[in-house]
C-alpha cells in the first residue's frame, strides 16, 4: 500500500469514528449542554461573580416554561455585598398528596485563577470526552439536572404526588459572605419546607476501571472545622537574621502536623461501605475492605494499606487535617513578625472537635505557635435511607446500568446538607454522575481544570429526571 493510500485510509477511517462518536443529541441533552454552558460561563466566585446573575437567568427559562411568578423566587439579602450573591427557590406544584420533597444545590463555585490553568475557567470547553470548567463536578452539573428534570417534566404534564422544592443556593464553598441554605431556615423556612432533601452535591455513581460498580448514597458527612497557626516575631533587618524565625517556626510546626495521622477510626456508615463494596474489588482489595468493614475496631494492617490506595479510603478511615493557606512577611528586606498558616480539618461525625484541637497542639509541641479555631463546626448527625426513597434509587440505577448495590456513603467534604440536617430535616446525598474515586485525574473538584465525561454528565441528567418521575 502506498503511503498516500495509507494516510487517506487513515484519515477516513478517523472521519467515521468522528462521525459514530458524535451521535446527534435528544432536546433534553442539547438543553442540559445549554444550562451546563450557562452557568459555568456565569462566574460564581465569590471575589468577582455573582449568582444572583446564574440565579436570574435559571428563573427567566422556569418563567418561560410556564411557572408562576409566586412559584419562581429569588431570595437573600437585600443590601451591601450579599445582594450579589441570592438564592433561587422554584416550587413545583403537585397533587398534595405526599409533603414537598426539597432539592438542593448551589450556585457559588470555589476561585479559580485564569494563570494557573490550561484552560479558561468560566468557559465551558468540550476536549476528548470531557466537559472542562470551574463548577462541571462541584456542581453546575448537579444544578442542570434538576432544572432539566423539573422543565421535561413540565413540558410532559406530569404532575406528582407532592411538590418538588428547588433551592439552588449561595454560600456553600465559604468564599465569604452568609450561606443561603442557612439564610433560609433562618429567614424564609416556609419556602423550602420539606419532609426530606435530595443533594445532587454528594453521593453518586462508582466506577472501577471504566466500569459502574455501585451507587452510593451520602448518609453522612465530615465535621468542617478550620484552625489558625500563627507566630508572632518581633522581626528586625534581613541583613542581621536571627535564630528565631517566625517562617522557619512556622514551617517546622507544619512539617510535625503533616508527618501526624490522625487514629483510624471507623462509623456504622464507613463499616457498610467497606462491606458492600468489598465483594466488588479485586482479591488484596477486597479482603482488606471486608477486614476493615467488619468490626468497629478496624484492622490496622488492612486499614494501612487502604489508606495508601487512594486519598478517598485514608479520608473515610480517619479524621484529617491539611493546610491550605499561608500568610506571612511584610518587607523583602525584613524578618518575619508574623506568619499565619490556615489549617482545614475534616472531622469524622463522631469525634469531638476539641479532641482535634487538643491533637494538634499536642503535635505543633510549640507554644510560640498560637492555635485558634476560625470557625465553628457544626455537627451533621447521619441520615438512614428510608426504604421508598432507597427503592426509587434502586430501581433507576437498574433501567440505567443494570443491578448495582446501593451503598451507604460518608461523605469526605462537607456539604449544605449539615444545615438541613441539624434542622431536623433528613438529607440523602444522590447524583447519577459516575466516577472512578480513586482516580485523582477525574476528581478534580477545587483543583486545575475541572472536568467531568461529556457522557456521564448526559446520564446524569436522564437519571435525575426518571428518579424524580419515579418519587
Amino acid at each position: 500500500m502506498t503511503a498516500l493510500r495509507s494516510l487517506s485510509l487513515a484519515f477516513a477511517i478517523a472521519l467515521a469514528s468522528a462521525a459514530g462518536a458524535q451521535s446527534p443529541l435528544t432536546p433534553y441533552q442539547s438543553l442540559g449542554h445549554d444550562l451546563l454552558r450557562e452557568l459555568v460561563e456565569t462566574n460564581t466566585t465569590y471575589s468577582a461573580g455573582s449568582t444572583t446573575r446564574a440565579a436570574e437567568a435559571l428563573a427567566a427559562r422556569f418563567r418561560a416554561a410556564g411557572f408562576a411568578a409566586v412559584d419562581v423566587q429569588i431570595v437573600g439579602p437585600d443590601s451591601g455585598r450579599d445582594a450579589k450573591d441570592r438564592n433561587l427557590v422554584v416550587r413545583y406544584r403537585g397533587k398534595g398528596t405526599r409533603r414537598p420533597v426539597l432539592l438542593i444545590g448551589h450556585l457559588d463555585v470555589v476561585e479559580a485563577r485564569r494563570e494557573d490553568w490550561v484552560l479558561d475557567p468560566f468557559a465551558l470547553t468540550e476536549r476528548n470526552g470531557y466537559f472542562y470548567g470551574r463548577g462541571t463536578l462541584d456542581m453546575k452539573n448537579g444544578d442542570a439536572g434538576w432544572v432539566v428534570a423539573l422543565l421535561r417534566m413540565k413540558q410532559e404534564g406530569i404532575v406528582p404526588a407532592g411538590d418538588y422544592i428547588l433551592a439552588l443556593t449561595a454560600g456553600e464553598e465559604g468564599g465569604g459572605g452568609y450561606n443561603g441554605i442557612a439564610w433560609l431556615l433562618a429567614h424564609r423556612r416556609d419556602l423550602i419546607d420539606g419532609t426530606y432533601a435530595l443533594n445532587a452535591d454528594a453521593g453518586g455513581g462508582e466506577l472501577r476501571q471504566g466500569r459502574p460498580i455501585a451507587m452510593d448514597v451520602q448518609a453522612a458527612e465530615k465535621v468542617f472545622q478550620t484552625y489558625r497557626l500563627t507566630v508572632r516575631n518581633p522581626g528586625g533587618h534581613s541583613s542581621l537574621p536571627e535564630r528565631d524565625n517566625a517562617i522557619y517556626r512556622l514551617s517546622a510546626a507544619l512539617g510535625r502536623l503533616a508527618a501526624y495521622e490522625f487514629p483510624l477510626q471507623t462509623n456504622a456508615i464507613t463499616r457498610a461501605y467497606f462491606t458492600l463494596t468489598a465483594p466488588l474489588g479485586e482479591a488484596r482489595l477486597a479482603s482488606d475492605l471486608s477486614a476493615v468493614g467488619s468490626s468497629a475496631v478496624p484492622d490496622s494492617a488492612a486499614a494501612s494499606r487502604l489508606a495508601r490506595v487512594s486519598p478517598f479510603f485514608n479520608a473515610q478511615l480517619r479524621t484529617t487535617c491539611v493546610a491550605t493557606m499561608i500568610q506571612g512577611g511584610h518587607a523583602v528586606n525584613a524578618l518575619p513578625q508574623r506568619v499565619t498558616a490556615t489549617v482545614n480539618c475534616r472531622i469524622l461525625p463522631d469525634v469531638d472537635p476539641k479532641d482535634v484541637e487538643r491533637a494538634i497542639r499536642t503535635v505543633v509541641a510549640d507554644t510560640a505557635v498560637a492555635v485558634s479555631r476560625a470557625d465553628t463546626a457544626t455537627a451533621s448527625p447521619p441520615s438512614p435511607l428510608p426504604a421508598h426513597v432507597e427503592h426509587a434509587i434502586r430501581d433507576v440505577t437498574a433501567s440505567m446500568w443494570g443491578p448495582l448495590p446501593i451503598i451507604p456513603m460518608m461523605e469526605t467534604g462537607a456539604t449544605d446538607g449539615l444545615f438541613l440536617r441539624n434542622a431536623g430535616v433528613p438529607v440523602y446525598g444522590v447524583s447519577g454522575y459516575f466516577v472512578d474515586l480513586n482516580n485523582s485525574a477525574d476528581v478534580r473538584a477545587h483543583g486545575l481544570d475541572e472536568r467531568i465525561g461529556v457522557k456521564a454528565f448526559y446520564d446524569q441528567i436522564e437519571f435525575t429526571y426518571r428518579l424524580l418521575k419515579a418519587l
